[in-house]
């Protein structure tokens, strides 16, 4: 692709995804907040746009990697926004929302002929700097073909989901509250087996080779909280997207008990830190009421 693809939103997330584009031959423009960002992204050979509206006025593609719905709306439909912009056609919003918000987008950006496709990820920082996230995308089929060769190039898989907006994000909210859950759960069932004088590691070959393995035993366990390491994901993002996935199941008439229990889990581990924590906090949770050593329990590789 020769033209220029905008791309608003160069944080943890973004800065990574934006990079394997510029790496992978793509032109970008892009915008951000954040102090020092510009310098590193035109290092990499980024153009630089000062707002949102800019961007749009000069891209006919952009994409968006945002931590909250606010932030999305902000950036796509307020003053100095993306709505509005003399050239942009599609909008890629590659942040997790929920559906009611990224209907609420798409349909006003409809009113300005941009058509919008909600593309969350799942795999992380480590899976954005590695170009091998799951991209979620969902949207009219014309515009998906069109920015999939470019979603590929951050996506080891891109999943169709659905041709209407917000299907993208009932995906990526329904995949987070079970890597939530699953985190939880595997705190407290291996406080159980510590407790009892199992070997952390024994237990995780062990589960890892049963029908208890899940993401948290094959890789937040042993690689973040028995060494004593960060996730690498927000606490307060983790609540943000359990909130979204419990609040939309019970619109939904579904009485959402396990994803409650998960929701008041983190809140709890949010009153007694704050939001500005790694998610790996659960665990100090659960260890605190379990009276054993989870976080740092296993010497980390050297």
């Amino acid at each position: 692709m020769t033209e220029a693809i905008g791309f608003v939103g160069l944080g943890n997330m973004g800065f990574p995804m934006s990079s394997c584009l510029l790496k992978a031959g793509y032109k970008l423009v892009g915008c951000d907040l954040s102090p020092g960002v510009r310098e590193r992204f035109e290092a990499l050979g980024g153009a630089w746009a000062a707002t949102p509206r800019e961007v749009a006025d000069r891209c006919r593609i952009v994409m968006a990697s945002l931590p909250t719905p606010q932030a999305v709306e902000r950036v796509a439909l307020g003053d100095g926004g993306l709505a509005g912009g003399k050239a942009i056609q599609i909008f890629v919003d590659l942040s997790t929302t929920g559906p009611r918000t990224a209907k609420a987008v798409a349909a006003r950006l409809a009113e300005h002929g941009v058509v919008a496709l909600d593309a969350p990820v799942s795999g992380g920082v480590y899976g954005a700097v590695k170009g091998a996230l799951t991209v979620m995308l969902s949207g009219p089929p014309e515009a998906r073909a069109e920015v999939e060769p470019a979603l590929r190039m951050i996506g080891k898989n891109v999943f169709h989901v659905g041709a209407e907006a917000g299907m993208g994000q009932v995906m990526k909210l329904v995949n987070n509250l079970l890597s939530a859950t699953a985190l939880a759960a595997t705190c407290e069932a291996m406080a159980v087996g510590i407790k009892s004088g199992l070997d952390p590691l024994t237990m995780l070959s062990v589960l890892n080779a049963s029908t208890g393995n899940n993401s948290a035993t094959q890789q937040k366990m042993p690689q973040c909280v028995l060494p004593g390491q960060p996730i690498g994901f927000g606490l307060e993002l983790s609540m943000k997207d359990v909130t979204l996935c419990v609040d939309e199941g019970e619109a939904l008439g579904i009485p959402m008990w396990s994803g409650n229990t998960t929701r008041q889990i983190w809140q709890h581990a949010i009153s007694q830190g704050g939001p500005n924590q790694d998610m790996v906090e659960v665990a100090r949770t659960i260890e605190k009421w379990a009276g054993v050593k989870l976080f740092g329990a296993v010497p980390a590789k050297t």
